[in-house]
């Protein structure tokens, strides 16, 4: 079973800090703890992403080796031999009966509808990768995710190709960059991004020397200017405000 924390595990924990940051010899600086634990260490907690995955992912997609982006997929799949994950716990249970018909099995082209990218903006990511995985996610019949930086109106239109570099999802955040009327319709799906996942509480900046003309215009800001997107929204303070704005949109 796997429990929470009771007040004696965070009495334990406000000690461990208080012992380390106030410790009873002197400590030589180079000494300290950098502490942390989101960051891959070399004797801090196991990572899936770590050097060795991290390595092997870039060198077989540069040099386009599925040899080598298979022992990738091995060493993030044996997770379960260090117990990373809670997931990594569970096996499956092989049917006794043996494997069922292909034919009972959903296929792909189904499956990999309800598949979705994170929501990263243009501006936070190059426009290369923000469109790459546009056209990739449309190519598969799943869907991309502009993030909160708006999309430029290039985009709605498929290439010659018959690739498209549309996101299908359209995100509405509270700087409500780049939200017009062609951007709303020009979406599958729209998502009110209520709060900053990454930053909670804390809102979301683009400093302004990654603000450059383009990324300005796709914005609607000044070039040049950093941009800030507000903890909150500044028109939704309860849940009719948070109606009328999906109605607003919507319509």
């Amino acid at each position: 079973r796997i429990q929470g924390l009771t007040l004696d595990d965070i009495a334990k924990e406000v000690l461990i800090r208080h012992r380390i940051g106030y410790p009873q010899r002197e400590i030589p600086i180079q000494m300290l703890d950098v502490g942390g634990v989101y960051q891959w260490k070399q004797r801090g907690e196991k990572h899936l992403f770590n050097p060795e995955t991290i390595s092997l992912l870039q060198q077989s997609t540069r040099n386009k080796d599925y040899e080598q982006f298979k022992q990738y997929a091995s060493a993030v799949d044996k997770q379960g031999d260090n117990a990373v994950t809670l997931r990594s716990q569970l096996e499956f249970i092989k049917n006794p009966a043996g494997s069922i018909s292909v034919d009972e099995v959903e296929p792909i082209e189904s499956i990999v509808k309800r598949f979705a990218t994170g929501a990263m903006s243009f501006g936070s990511i190059s426009y290369e990768a923000h469109s790459t995985l546009a056209v990739a996610m449309n190519r598969l019949g799943a869907k991309s995710n502009s993030g909160e930086g708006g999309e430029d109106p290039m985009r709605f239109e498929r290439k010659e190709n018959g690739d498209w570099e549309r996101s299908a999802i359209k995100q509405v955040a509270s700087g409500r960059f780049g939200v017009t009327s062609y951007y709303l319709t020009n979406a599958e799906e729209l998502q009110i991004k209520m709060a900053q996942g990454a930053k909670p509480g804390e809102g979301g900046q683009l400093p302004g020397d990654k603000v450059d003309d383009w990324i300005g215009a796709t914005r609607h800001s000044t070039p040049g200017v950093g941009l800030i997107s507000p903890p909150p929204h500044h028109d939704i303070y309860s849940i009719e405000d948070l109606a009328q704005l999906i109605y607003d949109l919507k319509n």
